[in-house]
C-alpha cells in the first residue's frame, strides 16, 4: 500500500501504476492534501509520496506503522520531514534534488566542458537572471503603470522609469556580480550572465570550506572574466553590482543578509533572493528599499512564506518584485521531478537503490 498525497501527472503516475506491487492510495483532489485523510489512509502503508506542504511528523510515523518503509517528497527540501523519527525507525527518504537531464556532456561558447544535471538548477538560474532583471530595470512600477491605466498619464521624461543596466555597455565597460553560495546553481547563474558583459565574480561560501583556486581559475578563463574570487560578505556587499542569494537554508545562513550588510551595498544595488526566504531580514531589506541604501530586489523566496500578504513591509515596496516560490516552475522541470519521486518511491518500497535519498546517518 502507497499513500500519495498530490497526483503526480501522466509520466510519474503512468510509472507508480504499471507497478503491479503497490497498491495505490491517491488524495482525490486539486489541492493540498487534507492531514485528516492522510492520517486515517497511512494506516498499514508501505510507501508515502508528499510535497513540501504535507507534514511528515511523529504522529504520521505513529499512525503509518512499522510497515512504512519509503517516504518520497517532491521537493529538494525536506525540512517538513521528521528526519530523526525518521532515521530512528530505519526508514529511507527520497527527494528530488538532481533532476537528471543530459548524461553527457554540453560546452559552453567558450569551450569549457560542464555537466549540467539538473532542470531544476536550470530553472532556479534562469529565474535568477530574470529577478535580476525585473528588479533593475523597475519592472513591478512599470507593469502597475499599465496595468492600473496610467500610461495615458504618463508624459515621456529622459529619465523615466530607468534603473541600472545588467549588461556592460562602452561608458560602463564593468560589472561585478556576487554569490552568497557559489554551488550548482550559482555556477549555472554565472553562466548565464556572461553574455550580459559581466567582468568579475565574487562569492562567499562556508568559510570552512577551502578555496578552490583550481576551479576559480578555470572559470575566469572559461568565461573570459578578469577575476572569479572568494571574498567575505563585508567585501561582497561593497564591491558587488548584482548580488544573487543561492545558499542553503539553517542556522548557520539565518539573516545573512542583514542591516549591516545592506547598509554596505551601492545605492544602484540590486539583490535577488531564489533560495530560502529565512537568508533575508525582510524587515531590513524594506527599510533598506524605503530609505534607498539599495536600488531594488526580486525574491522568489520570503521568509514565513506563504504568509506573505499586502500589508507585509516588502509588498509595500514598489521596487520589490515578490513571486511565489516558482523557481522549480516549469512543465519540464516539475515533470522531471514527479518522475523521480515516483522512482525514489518504487525503489524504496520494493528494496532497490533510491536514486536521490537523503542521508539520515547524521539523526540516528
Amino acid at each position: 500500500k502507497v499513500v500519495v498525497c498530490r497526483d503526480l501527472g501522466p509520466d510519474a503516475m503512468s510509472l507508480l501504476k504499471a507497478t503491479p506491487e503497490l497498491d495505490l492510495v491517491v488524495w482525490p483532489h486539486d489541492r493540498g492534501c487534507d492531514r485528516t485523510w492522510l492520517l486515517d489512509n497511512v494506516p498499514g502503508s508501505s510507501g508515502l509520496v508528499v510535497m513540501l506542504t504535507d507534514k511528515v511528523d511523529f504522529e504520521v510515523f505513529g499512525r503509518a506503522g512499522p510497515s512504512l518503509k519509503t517516504v518520497s517528497t517532491m521537493s529538494v527540501g525536506y525540512e517538513h520531514i521528521d528526519l530523526k523519527a525518521a532515521a530512528q525507525r530505519g526508514l529511507k527518504v527520497g527527494y528530488t534534488p538532481d533532476v537528471l537531464t543530459d548524461a553527457g556532456k554540453l560546452r559552453t561558447p567558450f569551450s569549457m566542458v560542464v555537466y549540467i544535471s539538473s532542470v531544476t538548477i536550470r530553472s532556479v538560474a534562469d529565474l535568477s537572471v530574470m529577478l535580476a532583471l525585473m528588479a533593475s530595470r523597475n519592472i513591478g512600477i512599470a507593469t502597475a503603470v499599465v496595468r492600473e491605466g496610467q500610461w495615458p498619464n504618463r508624459p515621456w521624461s529622459p529619465f523615466a522609469l530607468c534603473g541600472p543596466q545588467l549588461s556592460t555597455i562602452a561608458s560602463s565597460p564593468t560589472r561585478k556580480v556576487g554569490f552568497v553560495g557559489f554551488g550548482r546553481i550559482a555556477q549555472a547563474t554565472l553562466a548565464r550572465l556572461v553574455p550580459f558583459g559581466i567582468t568579475h565574480c565574487l562569492y562567499s561560501s562556508n568559510p570552512s570550506s577551502p578555496t578552490n583556486h583550481e576551479r576559480d581559475a578555470e572559470l575566469a578563463k572559461a568565461y573570459k572574466l578578469q577575476s572569479v574570487t572568494k571574498v567575505n560578505v563585508d567585501e561582497l556587499a561593497r564591491e558587488s553590482d548584482f548580488i544573487f542569494v543561492l545558499a542553503p537554508g539553517g542556522p548557520d545562513t539565518y539573516h545573512i543578509i542583514n542591516e549591516n550588510f545592506l547598509k554596505q551595498m551601492k545605492r544602484t544595488g540590486i539583490l535577488v533572493n531564489a533560495s530560502r526566504g529565512t537568508l533575508v531580514d525582510s524587515d531590513a531589506l524594506a527599510k533598506a528599499l524605503r530609505e534607498g541604501w539599495i536600488w531594488g530586489a526580486g525574491l522568489d523566496v520570503v521568509e514565513g512564506e506563504p504568509n506573505v500578504t499586502i500589508g507585509h513591509p516588502l509588498v509595500k515596496e514598489p521596487r520589490c518584485i515578490i513571486i511565489p516560490h516558482v523557481g522549480s516552475a516549469t512543465l519540464e522541470t516539475r515533470t522531471a521531478m514527479a518522475v523521480r519521486v515516483a522512482q525514489n518511491l518504487i525503489a524504496g518500497v520494493l528494496g532497490g537503490h533510491m536514486p536521490a535519498q537523503v542521508d539520515l546517518s547524521g539523526y540516528r
